[in-house]
């Protein structure tokens, strides 16, 4: 099931540790339907050809019980910005590192607090582990870590 505003809003209000949900800072506009829209942390040059890494703006904790799907968004796509590395688990805490390919026939502009990325919450059924992975409590661009 995807998450609605209604139960987004919720959880972000909710005093609950199993279902609470972090989005700082948080801003209504970027608030969709069925998704949150995540800014751009800085201002970044999308070379055409090339792929970047973007730091998210807003710090995202979610709950044993809530996954995360990142899209780019459409108005980007039809520029040619093709995103990859779009999970994100249960129990992840940090900055989301956005990783934007730009195969458009421009370079492109971004700028700090743009929105460009969505991101649709997802129930887990019967979730209660959490993610403590490599990139817990990440912030700013990660690149890939070794292994």
């Amino acid at each position: 099931m995807i998450l609605s505003a209604q139960e987004i809003t919720r959880r972000l209000c909710s005093e609950h540790p199993q279902e609470k949900l972090g989005i700082t800072p948080y801003a209504a506009e970027c608030q969709q339907p069925a998704s949150y829209d995540l800014r751009a942390a800085d201002d970044i040059h999308l070379a055409r050809g090339t792929c970047t890494l973007i730091p998210s703006m807003e710090w995202v904790e979610l709950p044993p019980d809530v996954a995360g799907t990142l899209r780019c968004r459409s108005s980007f796509g039809r520029r040619g910005v093709l995103m990859g590395a779009g999970f994100v688990d249960p129990g992840f805490r940090g900055q989301l590192t956005l990783c934007l390919t730009n195969m458009g026939p421009d370079d492109i502009e971004l700028h700090r607090s743009e929105r460009i990325v969505q991101m649709i919450l997802h129930e887990v059924k019967n979730g209660n582990e959490r993610y403590n992975g490599r990139y817990q409590d990440s912030t700013g661009a990660v690149e890939a870590k070794k292994a």
